[in-house]
């Protein structure tokens, strides 16, 4: 079986390096493999590492633990405190931001619409 040894460089799509050090490191890929990436590369006309980074980058997203754990969870207007700028969720006090920027109504219910970082995004739940 004949595989490619490729050299990934994290450089996202506008040429920046990744986490500000540029990391290479030796990939192995079977021929199949890399015949194939180097198709979708070139439809995207993009070289492979380009395009490896650009999956490794998309297959990120939004994966983050704050995602994982609290998009459609439901907030009391209670545990949004609004003088300090902090929601409590599952007893851990995050930053908040409301969808439509409106006041929060501390009888309302509320789901969290994004999570980035510490920073919550919640929308009313209209009753």
């Amino acid at each position: 079986m004949m595989h490619h040894l490729l050299t990934i460089s994290l450089i996202n799509e506008s040429g920046y390096v990744m986490g500000d050090t540029e990391k290479r490191f030796l990939l192995r890929l079977s021929q199949q493999l890399y015949e194939k990436l180097a198709a979708e590369a070139t439809e995207k006309n993009k070289s492979v590492n380009a395009y490896i980074v650009s999956l490794l980058e998309d297959a990120e997203g939004d994966t983050n633990f704050e995602h994982r754990q609290f998009i459609g969870r439901a907030i009391a207007g209670k545990d949004i405190y609004v003088e300090s700028g902090l929601v409590m969720v599952s007893g851990i006090y995050y930053r908040y931001l409301i969808d439509d920027n409106s006041h929060v109504d501390k009888r309302a219910r509320y789901t969290v619409i994004e999570a980035n970082g510490n920073i919550l995004t919640l929308r009313k739940i209209k009753e």
